[in-house]
């Protein structure tokens, strides 16, 4: 029955995790939102960080402890040292370690390049690529610390970069984004060789056309969703769950030989949709 298959792949799933813990920046919405309640599915403890709305937090804290699981919301900016700092040191104590950081926050300043600010530019670059760097870097001094628990997992941790498809597919008037989701690409695999040898691993997601809050205005109305098909082969608009199922199996132990590598999740929008039909 279909409840039966439902039950059963839900219960499969609340094992890939089990007792690991798990910190998920920019949760309370979209694809943070939807990696959280994903990884605590999946039996792990989670951190929800968030930097405004702390109800919608608070939210997604109650739908995750009720898979059993502990979870609390963090606010925190990710681009300032010090808060992320406090951040993992306050996760190190309520849940003992960490297992999973996914740096996942994210903004965007659009303009053309000729208006575009250099605050525009500078408040891009801080939250979508320094801030990854902060939590990494955070996680990582953790995971050198404890050393591989056997039983817990075959890895000592995993970072998972929330990259997107603009890490290799240019972006007219989003200089700022285009530029830092390149840059986490090329931080992601940095990270990844330096940090092999300790039993490491750092991976990235990224994303396509998916259906959250930062893109309504792309996907909210039937015409501007057959543009934006388009682009895509698989001819649908991603959701959240897409993009959180791909993490909770980057950040297991099934994908454990996965090292250093972008998993695109788009339907088929990195594959030049414009060349179906011609070149």
């Amino acid at each position: 029955m279909p409840g039966s298959v439902d039950e059963s792949r839900r219960t499969v799933s609340a094992q890939l995790l089990r007792g690991q813990k798990a910190l998920v920046t920019g949760a309370n919405s979209g694809i943070g939102l939807a990696t959280a309640v994903a990884l605590g599915r999946a039996g792990a403890d989670v951190v929800v960080n968030y930097v405004v709305g702390a109800d919608e937090a608070e939210k997604v804290v109650a739908q995750i402890k009720d898979f059993g699981v502990r979870a609390y919301a963090h606010e925190a900016d990710v681009s300032d040292e010090d808060q992320v700092v406090a951040m993992v040191a306050r996760m190190v104590e309520e849940f003992g370690t960490i297992d999973i950081m996914v740096a996942n926050a994210g903004l965007q300043r659009d303009a053309a390049v000729t208006d575009m600010t250099l605050a525009q530019w500078q408040k891009v670059i801080d939250v979508n690529l320094t801030g990854q760097f902060l939590c990494a870097r955070e996680a990582a001094k953790e995971f050198v610390r404890r050393g591989v628990v056997a039983e817990v997992s075959r890895s000592a941790g995993k970072i998972i970069c929330m990259s997107s498809v603009h890490q290799i597919v240019p972006w007219s008037g989003h200089v700022n984004y285009a530029s830092s989701k390149g840059g986490v690409g090329m931080l992601m695999q940095t990270l990844a060789q330096e940090l092999a040898p300790k039993r490491i691993r750092v991976n990235a997601v990224a994303p396509g056309a998916i259906r959250t809050p930062i893109n309504r205005d792309a996907w909210s109305t039937p015409e501007a969703e057959a543009d934006l098909l388009r682009l895509i082969p698989y001819r649908r608009v991603g959701d959240p769950d897409d993009i959180a199922n791909a993490v909770v199996a980057m950040a297991s132990d099934l994908l454990d030989y996965v090292v250093g590598a972008t998993l695109y999740v788009d339907g088929g929008m990195t594959l030049f949709p414009g060349f179906a039909t011609g070149g």
